[in-house]
């Protein structure tokens, strides 16, 4: 069966209002291709610009600048003001969850990773998040009652571990055709930290056809980890990473998609007990990658092949713990070998 991918002219996908938009308010055709050439595909985006940031593109005054933002605001009236509680509860009822692979864990998790939000997984190695990664992969494929959400999925690896051979194998196990499920994965090796958050930039102009619902990250501070070293470049790779997490919350939310990141730990005895586990690990990238990341969960090694998941921190989720399994077709229960 091939992956089903659902259209952008879906009645919850029409909150993507694209740039061009912007025409019937009074923005003139050159204008808007200056914004998409600076990266600002939707009108959101626009809304969400700092006026500082809008300056910067080549021939755009206060005067224009000003003008782009109330025609804007005249796209999404509601989307800069207030609103009820119960409006956003509306709202929110367009966010879907991405199963797990694994009915245990997607129980703590209360159906599986959320969209409009960052979710992270850290641990040691061969705890087996990038084995996580392939598989909501392919879930985020499936249809929205089998656990996926009917979308295409963006793929950034910066550390060379993702394989196409193992897609295939997932694939098989939830019945999908393994070249099509490929076909569905837009894969990009991040180079170096530049690089990383050049391609986040840029892949905007991919997600305004409201088709992708999965953003992986795999992982998030590797790259950041090695271009910045030393205490004396420290403040210079925290203030790039969180600029860098700002834009993934904010693609999140502009595109209704789940965002789903790996993180490395490093050894630190002397660590409160909020940041590490039991062992003196904690996770990379500190209070700046703490506060950005929605749902935080701890991966570590359980017995024999046994993993265990425990969510660390999470609006909704309480800390709980589940125990998990890899499998040929990536992640699944301990009861099903």
């Amino acid at each position: 069966m091939p992956a089903s991918i659902a259209s952008s002219d879906d009645g919850e996908d029409n909150f993507i209002v694209d740039i061009d938009a912007l025409q019937s308010h009074g923005i003139g055709q050159a204008d808007i291709l200056k914004l998409k050439v600076a990266s600002y595909h939707t009108v959101s985006s626009v809304l969400a610009a700092m006026t500082k940031h809008l300056l910067k593109i080549k021939g755009f005054s206060e005067i224009k600048v000003d003008k782009v933002k109330d025609a804007a605001k005249k796209c999404l009236p509601n989307a800069s003001g207030f609103v009820s509680s119960a409006d956003l509860l509306q709202i929110r009822k367009r966010c879907f969850r991405i199963s797990t692979g694994s009915r245990q864990w997607d129980s703590i998790l209360l159906g599986g990773f959320q969209s409009c939000s960052i979710s992270e997984v850290y641990g040691e190695f061969r705890c087996r998040k990038t084995q996580l990664a392939h598989t909501l992969s392919v879930i985020a494929q499936l249809p929205k009652d089998q656990g996926g959400a009917e979308g295409k999925v963006i793929y950034i690896d910066t550390e060379g571990t993702f394989r196409p051979e193992r897609i295939i194998q997932i694939a098989e196990r939830f019945g999908l055709d393994p070249e099509t499920t490929n076909e569905n994965i837009q894969y990009v090796r991040a180079m170096n930290s530049e690089h990383q958050h050049e391609v986040l930039t840029h892949v905007s102009e991919q997600l305004v056809s409201g088709e992708y619902r999965l953003l992986i990250v795999d992982s998030i501070c590797a790259l950041f980890r090695t271009d910045f070293v030393g205490r004396g470049e420290l403040s210079e790779r925290q203030q790039k990473l969180g600029i860098h997490l700002s834009k993934l919350a904010k693609t999140a939310e502009e595109f209704n998609m789940a965002v789903f990141m790996t993180n490395q730990v490093q050894s630190d005895p002397g660590a409160s007990a909020l940041f590490a586990g039991a062992d003196g690990r904690k996770p990379i990238g500190g209070h700046v990658l703490a506060h950005a990341s929605t749902t935080r969960i701890l991966l570590r090694k359980g017995r024999g092949e046994e993993r265990v998941a425990k969510i660390q921190d999470s609006p909704d989720c309480p800390e709980r713990e589940a125990t998990y399994i890899i499998t040929n077709g990536g992640i699944n229960d301990p009861e099903k070998v």
